[in-house]
Parts: C-alpha cells; sequence; structure tokens
C-alpha cells in the first residue's frame, strides 16, 4: 500500500462478518481518511490500524485515477463531513470520488441497480428495519429481493419509455414528409399521432419519478 491508494477491509453487516467493504484513502503516513461511523458518521483520518480492526487491508485498483498527492488532497478537503448515506454518499462513494473524481459504489450496483442515483425511499425503510425485525440471513434475503425488483421495474419502465420517444421522433419525421408533399391531412394525423407518444412519455416519466425519489 502506499500513498493515495483507495484501501479496503471487510466489515459485518448485522452481526454477520465479512458483508461488505468498508473504504478509505491511505494517505501514506500510517493513517487512512474514511467515513468512521461512530454515533455520527463523519470524514475522519484514523490510524491504518483502527481503520483494519484486525482484518487484511486490501487495495482496490483503479485503472484511470488521479495522482497521489491529489487523491489524498481531495479525502483531505472533505475531512469533518457529516453527510453520510449508503445509497449514495457511503464510505465507498467518498473513496472512489477521492481517486477517479466518479460517485460511484460497485457494491451497490453489484445488486442489480445503480444505487447512487437514486434515493429509494422504500428500500430505505427496508434497510432500517431489517436488523430489527429479522433475522440476517431473511433481511439480506429481502435487501436483495428488493433490489431485483426495484432493478427489474425501473429497467421496464425505461424500456417502455425509449419506444415512445422513438415512437414521437418517428410520427414527427412522418408529418415533416407529409408536409413536405403538400398532405397536410396525413400531417395532422402523424402530429397527432406524436402528440399520443408525448404522452405517454409523461405518464412513464412520472411512473419512474415515483419509483424513486430523485
Amino acid at each position: 500500500m502506499a500513498r493515495g491508494d483507495q484501501v479496503y477491509v471487510m466489515r459485518e453487516w448485522i452481526g454477520i462478518s465479512s458483508v461488505y467493504e468498508h473504504h478509505g484513502i491511505d494517505c501514506g503516513d500510517g493513517t487512512v481518511i474514511h467515513y468512521r461511523k461512530t454515533e455520527m458518521a463523519q470524514v475522519s483520518r484514523t490510524s491504518m490500524a483502527l481503520f483494519g480492526q484486525g482484518n487484511p487491508i486490501s487495495i482496490k485498483v483503479q485503472p484511470l485515477a488521479f495522482l497521489p498527492e491529489h487523491v489524498v488532497e481531495r479525502a483531505e478537503s472533505r475531512l469533518g463531513e457529516q453527510r453520510y448515506d449508503l445509497l449514495t454518499n457511503n464510505c465507498e462513494h467518498f473513496a472512489t470520488w477521492c481517486k477517479t473524481g466518479r460517485n460511484e459504489s460497485e457494491q451497490l450496483a453489484g445488486f442489480g441497480l445503480q444505487l447512487d442515483r437514486f434515493k429509494l425511499k422504500d428500500l430505505r425503510r427496508l434497510i432500517e428495519g431489517t436488523s430489527r425485525d429479522r433475522a440476517p440471513e431473511t433481511a439480506i434475503a429481502l435487501f436483495q429481493q428488493a433490489l431485483g425488483d426495484i432493478s427489474g421495474a425501473h429497467q421496464t419502465l425505461q424500456k417502455q419509455y425509449q419506444r415512445a420517444k422513438d415512437d414521437a421522433n418517428t410520427w414527427q419525421r412522418v408529418a415533416q414528409t407529409a408536409l413536405n408533399r403538400g398532405r397536410e391531412d396525413l400531417a395532422r394525423a402523424a402530429l397527432h399521432r406524436k402528440v399520443q407518444a408525448k404522452k405517454r412519455m409523461d405518464t412513464l416519466t412520472q411512473q419512474l419519478a415515483e419509483l424513486v425519489e430523485v
């Protein structure tokens, strides 16, 4: 490990060990900057030993990254931040942003959804309730199922939206061609179909907005 490396250690979740990766930035002097979770999660500089908590520390290799000095500067610029969010600003989001400039979490994406783009209120309720109301294995199964259901619904709506958008563009071209040929009757009919497609787009946009809380 060296200065500017993105490092991670396996941590437990609701009593199960080695469930998720906790990420940070190696400062090269025996310390790590990471989202430390105590009473309130905060970007902090701690010792490498405290970061690892006795577990092996690994390096997250990023094919394209800033220079080490720039990586550490970016991490230091957020010291004291208290805006931790599991879905949009977790420890991996933070470390990846410092290293590459991208606010991404591959762990969450691995469940089938780019969760860094969304705030899922129903999923939040599930996450908050699993550790209190269910056995760990049940909680994880429900968590994965919820992500899969949301991902599937989102992908379906996106495909329907794209089809409606393609239809609107097609009818616009048909209307223009009809006008060029002096067929105003056909142009009006085509524009009517375009309006219908636009209405479908608006409806699907609303459904997408209801699925996720932007």
